[in-house]
């Protein structure tokens, strides 16, 4: 990659375009061709940089449960636990990290659907030794923009405001499940993506960009944006940092802590007697030291005394929920060896 193949990364990562012709737009800004921001893009997608572009959509608004769930795997036993759990389409990411709960995955299922129900299909396989269920009791901030020009990086500091969103009742019809499950696909690289996208489930390029750009003002929609492959960009030390706060600072942490420019994920979760951690962040840095030094410097400003940071060492799945894309799952029969 060069210069401005990371300026176009760092651009699209947090400002698509929602607009007919979204990649011109892109070249203005740039001041090349729309040819030469397209090829720069399908070059990206080739070599597997740029995961895909698409709409990001907020789970609970659409109606579908979630929880974060961490287990203890006996470790020989790990990578198959880790491939019957990744068969489940409700499973977006999952994770080996450095820990006694060694495997943690994200699963979503939708409206009618019981998470716990499903989070008990998983206890027919062999090896796991406790299962913790870590649903988000407070959401503070989600939004993973990693920072392509090092040039470019923030202080570590509580700088950023939370976006506004508008509070309006929303309930999904059977045209707003045809525009999300078109939305939340990989946007093809061509001159008018969404006119194609549109005329799919049989509306105008315009209504479908108005939905898009509705549901993000209501906050159904977190944004449309790239997503990147974090290792290929050299993004692979990924830590889980877990804090120990005291219940009447909660809100206040979790909220300071949203406002790292660092910081791209974070959630008041439950606690358990061996498992204290009541706020959940994510850092994502080029080294392990480097992560440990944000750590630090984050602690000092937020003043919380405990904390650990888990870092993903393998990665079985990394993928989106497809929404309103239902699909039953029955776990294979255990393995018996």
């Amino acid at each position: 990659m060069d210069k401005l193949d990371k300026e176009i990364l760092n651009e699209i990562q947090w400002t698509f375009p929602l607009v007919p012709r979204p990649y011109s737009q892109i070249a203005k800004k740039f001041h090349v061709t729309d040819e030469e921001i397209m090829q720069r893009l399908r070059t990206l997608k080739e070599t597997g940089i740029l995961r895909q572009l698409s709409a990001i959509f907020d789970t609970r608004r659409l109606g579908y449960k979630s929880a974060l769930v961490a287990m203890a795997i006996e470790p020989e036993k790990l990578e198959r636990v880790a491939s019957q759990i990744n068969r489940h389409h409700g499973v977006s990411h999952n994770y080996e990290r450095n820990h006694e709960y060694n495997l943690w995955f994200t699963l979503a299922v939708p409206p009618g659907s019981d998470l716990k129900s499903e989070i008990d299909k998983f206890s027919k396989l062999s090896g796991i030794k406790k299962v913790r269920l870590l649903p988000t009791i407070k959401l503070f901030k989600i939004g993973v923009k990693l920072e392509m020009v090092e040039e470019k990086k923030a202080d570590v500091k509580p700088t950023e405001e939370k976006k506004k969103i508008q509070e309006v009742k929303f309930v999904v019809t059977e045209e707003d499940k045809d525009c999300i499950r078109e939305l939340q696909r990989d946007l093809e690289i061509i001159e008018r993506p969404f006119l194609k996208s549109a005329q799919k489930i049989g509306v105008t390029e315009e209504q479908l960009l108005e939905k898009a750009k509705y549901y993000e003002d209501i906050g159904v929609m977190r944004r449309f944006a790239a997503i990147l492959r974090h290792r290929e960009v050299g993004f692979v030390a990924n830590g889980m940092i877990v804090w120990k706060v005291p219940t009447e600072r909660i809100e206040e942490v979790g909220t300071k802590l949203g406002s790292f420019p660092q910081v791209s994920h974070c959630y008041q979760r439950p606690v358990y007697p061996d498992w204290p951690y009541s706020v959940f962040s994510m850092v994502h840095c080029k080294t392990s030291e480097e992560a440990q030094d944000m750590a630090n410097q984050i602690q000092k400003l937020i003043d919380v005394d405990e904390y650990k940071i888990l870092f993903s060492s393998r990665e079985f799945k990394k993928t989106r929920v497809e929404y309103f894309v239902e699909h039953e799952f029955e776990i294979e029969e255990p393995m018996t060896v």
